[in-house]
């Protein structure tokens, strides 16, 4: 069995809040593929750029998350920050190509990376799986991105 490598940076995040962030792309991502409005995708956008780009204390879905945490006292369990920040830059690009597909009416590609989204933010929200170390794992194989230990 291959060897799974995921990017660490020693910040921990909560796992319950990075959960339920997910939930909220997972959502907003639904709602776009059934209205087509570019405005979910540009808010996807906004989030996903704040979260890769370290400032997730600015993402709207973030701290959506941490209200609903606090407001219901669901805890705090501490995992790694890095995995998650590469998934949100993972998440920046299929955002990004959410945005131009719409405004360039390419539909028949839209859905099927929209579907992708939506697949990748259930495994988090509801199963806890983090698809973005198997990704991680795939690119620094291939040399793709640079392996961050």
């Amino acid at each position: 069995m291959a060897t799974i490598h995921c990017p660490t940076d020693q910040i921990s995040v909560n796992e319950i809040q990075v959960r339920l962030t997910a939930g909220w792309v997972l959502l907003t991502t639904l709602a776009y593929l059934f209205t087509g409005w570019v405005g979910f995708p540009l808010l996807l956008l906004l989030d996903f750029s704040l979260r890769a780009f370290n400032q997730g204390a600015y993402s709207p879905f973030f701290r959506l998350s941490g209200w609903v945490v606090g407001r219901f006292s669901l805890g705090y369990v501490a995992t790694d920050r890095a995995p998650k920040r590469f998934a949100a830059y993972i998440g920046l690009v299929f955002a990004a190509s959410l945005v131009v597909l719409t405004l360039t009416q390419q539909w028949l590609v839209v859905w099927p990376l929209g579907a992708v989204l939506v697949v990748f933010a259930f495994l988090e929200s509801v199963l806890g799986f983090c698809a973005g170390c198997y990704v991680y794992t795939f690119l620094t194989r291939w040399s793709l991105v640079k392996r961050i230990l």
